[in-house]
């Protein structure tokens, strides 16, 4: 089995099939799902809610553990908002979030290959990219998003996606491209962050 020393994917079930998710993990040697949804339901997906998606990955000898409470996108704590909308740079400061990022490190150093698991296809519509992964980054875990069969993305080109969409990528003359890549990250963390009222989004 192959085993990427410190490095942690991510993947978003989307419309998929059980057999084309499951396809997907053996293909990336994952061994252990991170579910960071906040609520592990789905209305149109339902063999994704939690009980029978535990079942799926047991059956493949993948190991479960649900981090929605740590690392999901919303929180219980009032203090992560503003004006109804959840902050992810306060939330990423809280003991609980720092706390999810510890577990996810040490399942890394048990040598478990783990994916992220949330919602959203497209990396950068989901919070485990652009608040999950932003942090794990900064302690030196490496990030690799699986897109679909053909395409596993580095953290890397993921975000220079994301600087090319908010035309962010040619304003290296003025800032840093550590300045930048914060901007963007702040800009897209708004246009996606849970909204309390809001109605609830479509899974995409």
């Amino acid at each position: 089995m192959v085993h990427l020393l410190n490095t942690v994917h991510t993947i978003g079930h989307s419309n998929r099939t059980v057999a084309d998710f499951l396809a997907l993990l053996r293909a990336n040697s994952i061994t252990a799902i991170a579910d960071v949804r906040s609520q592990p339901y789905s209305k149109l997906y339902p063999h994704f809610c939690r009980a029978p998606l535990e079942f799926s990955l047991c059956t493949e000898g993948i190991h479960y553990i649900f981090l929605g409470k740590e690392l999901g996108a919303r929180s219980d704590d009032p203090a992560c908002y503003e004006d109804n909308t959840i902050r992810y740079d306060r939330l990423a400061k809280t003991p609980l979030f720092q706390q999810g990022l510890d577990r996810i490190q040490a399942g890394l150093a048990r040598d478990f290959n783990i994916a992220i698991l949330c919602a959203e296809k497209e990396p950068l519509h989901c919070h485990r990219t652009i608040m999950v992964s932003r942090r794990l980054v900064e302690r030196g875990v490496a990030v690799k998003h699986i897109v679909d069969e053909t395409n596993v993305e580095d953290h890397q080109q993921t975000m220079a996606r994301l600087l090319q969409s908010l035309s962010l990528d040619s304003m290296h003359l003025f800032k840093t491209s550590t300045q930048v890549l914060d901007m963007a990250y702040e800009l897209q963390g708004e246009l996606i962050a849970y909204r309390k009222d809001e109605p609830e989004r479509q899974e995409s």
